[in-house]
């Protein structure tokens, strides 16, 4: 089955009902997707996200975080993964047609940040997307030895280096969220002394309807969240929309990491 096929297959075999939102667990690796690629538009009447105010930042916590500290209105969407293409190229479409800003979590395995390193690098350069470690192909880190660990997140920090000349230090993500203190001292080692988490979820590692995808949006993109979206599958480049609609509607400030948090001194 060529991609083209696979996609159409993806998009229109899982429109099974839903009926409620799951805190999601990331997508297991596949085969790898073709290179060429092409992107689907952005909703034509999108309106524009303005940047975050500039203000004071907050000193990321000790260990594990799920949410942003402190008070505010600010909203992080964070995006794992990558292996689709065409999903990478629609929300990097949708950041330079709106203004929004999120921080993906790169599954450096996939070669859709080969495919769109030109588009994305002047983003990541401006501030407007951040990247952080996923790993190079999505294992479960509490099932490998402290090499295979090591691996795993210097292979990926080497990657993200080469092509756009930053290492996410200090955030990473485990895949499926799992982690453990061996983990964490490996991981912490490497410069990465942040795992991320969330509270709340696209749940869009696998497939599933838009209806689902924006019911999970209305119930999780609140205040100082942490939300996990992945791309994957075609549902959400049909979303921005309405996900902007969201936004607006309640006043929402989309931010990277690094806009809201700083290292403590």
């Amino acid at each position: 089955m060529d991609r083209r096929t696979l996609l159409a297959v993806l998009a229109a075999g899982a429109a099974t009902a839903l009926t409620g939102c799951s805190q999601d667990t990331p997508a297991i690796p596949g085969a790898r997707i073709g290179s060429k690629t092409t992107v689907p538009p952005t909703t034509s009447a999108a309106p524009i996200i303005p940047a975050p105010t500039s203000g004071p930042k907050s000193a990321i916590p000790a260990g594990t975080i799920t949410a942003l500290p402190g008070s505010g209105n600010n909203l992080a969407l964070t995006v794992d993964d990558g292996a689709s293409p065409e999903v990478v190229g629609a929300y990097i479409k949708f950041a330079r047609d709106t203004g929004a800003r999120f921080t993906f979590f790169v599954t450096a395995y996939y070669d859709s940040w080969t495919v769109h390193r030109d588009e994305l690098r002047p983003l990541v350069e401006s501030g407007q997307i951040q990247l952080g470690n996923h790993t190079w192909d999505h294992a479960d880190l509490t099932t490998l030895s402290g090499t295979a660990i090591a691996s795993q997140l210097s292979r990926a920090k080497t990657f993200l280096h080469n092509t756009f000349g930053v290492d996410g230090t200090p955030y990473f993500r485990p895949p499926y969220g799992r982690h453990n203190a061996t983990v964490d001292k490996v991981a912490a080692d490497l410069g990465y002394t942040v795992p991320v988490m969330w509270y709340g979820s696209l749940s869009d590692s696998g497939v599933i309807t838009e209806d689902y995808l924006m019911q999970c949006a209305r119930q999780y993109f609140n205040a100082q969240a942490i939300v996990i979206g992945h791309a994957n599958h075609p549902a959400v480049t049909h979303c921005y929309g309405q996900l902007i609609d969201i936004i607006r509607e309640r006043k929402l400030s989309m931010v990277t990491l690094n806009d809201v948090l700083v290292s403590p001194t």
